[in-house]
């Protein structure tokens, strides 16, 4: 009998655990548009009133999160958005959408070692078709900003790994739309810098050992930025693998900073 109780105690623990994990105060949506469909999860400011404006906010997971749960691109980062401190002094729309499976934020062409599964390269492209994901997400952008509700100069766009990637070539897609952005461990083709470099500010960030994304790649966008009239933020973490974001989103002035910009 003890031992049925302390299973039961133990089933309680690990669903109150996954359900804390589900993050309810971000609202579950589905975009669809003439083929296009995005799952997503979208958090309103505290006390949200649909007649005032508010700061947009984009936040693209990596190729880990991918899938059809519309709750898994929330493991990274979701919880900063919860903060009281920061719901207070930011009042902010904030959207994670998800990537399917199948596809990918960025065209980016990656192999991977069979064995561990970690990427052992990857040759951006300048493709101007857009993977399915990208399509999707470039009509949801446009679709989002046209509610009255959110404050055009102040859209911003952000995302890790697979979604450093994808907010790099969102910026080339649709440069005129963000006020700013940022990219942890990420990357692109240091051609496309050109269309953003001078309109959109931005912070990147990597780990010194990163040994799934080279920081390479970032440091290349860097140098295309500055090359192309910009002045990008850089902050490398030495002693950071490719697990850079913890280290980034606990960046005491990212949100600010990220904010601060309007077009």
């Amino acid at each position: 009998m003890k031992k049925i109780l302390l299973l039961l105690g133990c089933i309680i623990l690990i669903n109150q655990s996954l359900k804390a994990q589900s993050f309810p105060e971000y609202k579950k949506e589905v975009y669809q548009h003439k083929g296009d469909t995005l799952l997503y999860r979208i958090l309103f400011p505290e006390h949200f009133d649909s007649t005032k404006k508010y700061p947009l906010l984009f936040v693209l997971h990596g190729s880990g999160e991918r899938g059809n749960d519309n709750e898994a691109q929330l493991r990274n980062g979701g919880k900063i958005f919860l903060n009281d401190a920061f719901r207070k002094q930011h009042q902010a729309i904030v959207i994670f959408p998800q990537c399917a499976k199948e596809s990918y934020w960025a065209n980016a062409i990656t192999t991977r070692d069979p064995k561990t599964n970690s990427l052992t390269s990857v040759v951006f492209t300048t493709n101007k078709q857009p993977t399915q994901a990208m399509h999707a997400l470039e009509n949801f952008v446009k679709h989002m900003i046209k509610n009255d509700y959110v404050d055009k100069d102040r859209v911003y766009v952000g995302g890790l790994s697979m979604g450093g990637m994808g907010t790099f070539e969102l910026l080339w897609r649709k440069p005129k739309v963000f006020a700013a952005a940022f990219a942890i461990c990420g990357g692109a083709h240091p051609e496309t810098a050109k269309k953003y470099a001078k309109r959109v500010p931005m912070w990147i960030f990597h780990g010194g050992k990163d040994d799934v994304v080279l920081p390479k790649y970032s440091e290349q966008m860097v140098q295309a930025i500055k090359d192309n009239g910009g002045s990008p933020k850089f902050t490398l973490y030495p002693n950071a693998n490719h697990n850079s974001w913890d280290s980034a989103f606990a960046e005491p002035e990212l949100l600010k900073w990220l904010f601060s910009h309007k077009k």
